[in-house]
């Protein structure tokens, strides 16, 4: 009679061991992951002359031109796996504060300004290999709203606009855009729940910035530009899922 629960004993303890060799699942249908690490933003930048509206003579400012600085933020992004190959990606952060820079004949002025800019996104990825790799290799596109706050320009640029005249200063205006946005990158799972992420993202972007000068409430200046920023982001972080 002893030897049928033998039997039944081992086959248990052989289950168990099985069970506890196979692979967790690192990302499969139905998983949450946050990410939080570095986001590097580096441009592709070029401009446009700087263009004077008013007062006359209207026409472009010959030789002008500017570049924009690399930034460094937090970066977050939330994923949500879908099926164990496709998931939807939200990249959030603290917004990167840009500098600008004078070019060709606004050299002379140094820093032109500042500006933080929002560019939440919404990125589509497939992960290649099966929800127990190890490594996974993805591929993504999204898109994303950008828009500007905290838009300074410096006093150099303020006394350009505005001929030098006391009391004059300006203000600058960046617009709003969507944007497509491209991703590539891969993701190692340490363990069922922790994991290193890099991507690279590209990201075509244009805003046009109308800079305007002023004397109390009177517009005595009024330019315009336009900005083509098409930033590559790279993003290391580490992942959680839950």
């Amino acid at each position: 009679m002893t030897k049928p629960f033998s039997v039944l004993s081992k086959l248990a303890a052989v289950s168990v061991l099985a069970a506890i060799s196979l692979p967790a699942a690192a990302q499969s249908a139905g998983d949450n992951i946050v990410n939080i690490g570095w986001f590097h933003l580096r441009p592709n930048e070029s401009s446009e002359p700087l263009y004077r509206r008013m007062p006359a003579p209207v026409g472009p400012l010959a030789g002008s031109s500017a570049t924009i600085s690399n930034a460094d933020t937090l970066g977050i992004a939330f994923t949500h796996f879908f099926t164990d190959n496709f998931a939807l990606t939200a990249d959030l952060g603290i917004p990167p504060k840009f500098k600008l820079y004078g070019g060709g004949t606004l050299s002379p002025l140094g820093q032109l300004g500042e500006a933080k800019q929002w560019s939440p996104a919404l990125i589509a990825k497939w992960y290649f290999g099966d929800k127990n790799s190890k490594l996974r290799p993805f591929v993504g596109l999204g898109a994303t709203r950008v828009w500007y706050t905290s838009v300074n320009l410096s006093s150099s640029l303020q006394r350009q606009v505005t001929g030098g005249l006391p009391g004059g200063t300006a203000t600058a205006d960046l617009s709003s855009s969507w944007a497509p946005v491209a991703n590539v990158g891969l993701t190692y799972n340490f363990t069922d729940k922790w994991s290193l992420g890099f991507s690279v993202a590209y990201i075509p972007l244009k805003t046009d910035a109308d800079i305007t000068g002023r004397i109390g409430n009177t517009v005595i200046s009024r330019n315009t530009t336009t900005l083509t920023l098409d930033p590559l982001v790279t993003f290391l972080s580490v992942g959680y899922k839950f």
